[in-house]
């Protein structure tokens, strides 16, 4: 299981509007704090692996409440 983080006891929809505007750096920033320190770097650096993760994260926040894609 993930390690939880400061930005996964956020409400809900703090975290819609983090995810909507801010995906690549918020979620980069997440994934590094969990230990996956590459994919963070890579997420922030091809801003969401080029939009494709920023939409399955937003889908993703907004289906089940909690992030979980590649985190």
């Amino acid at each position: 299981m993930a390690k939880k983080t400061d930005i996964d006891k956020l409400p809900w929809i703090v975290k819609v509007i983090l995810t909507l505007f801010f995906d690549p750096i918020v979620q980069g920033i997440n994934r590094i704090l969990r230990g996956k320190v590459i994919i963070g770097l890579l997420w922030i650096i091809t801003i969401g692996i080029f939009g494709i993760g920023w939409l399955i994260d937003f889908i993703t926040v907004l289906i089940y409440k909690d992030i979980k894609f590649l985190a």
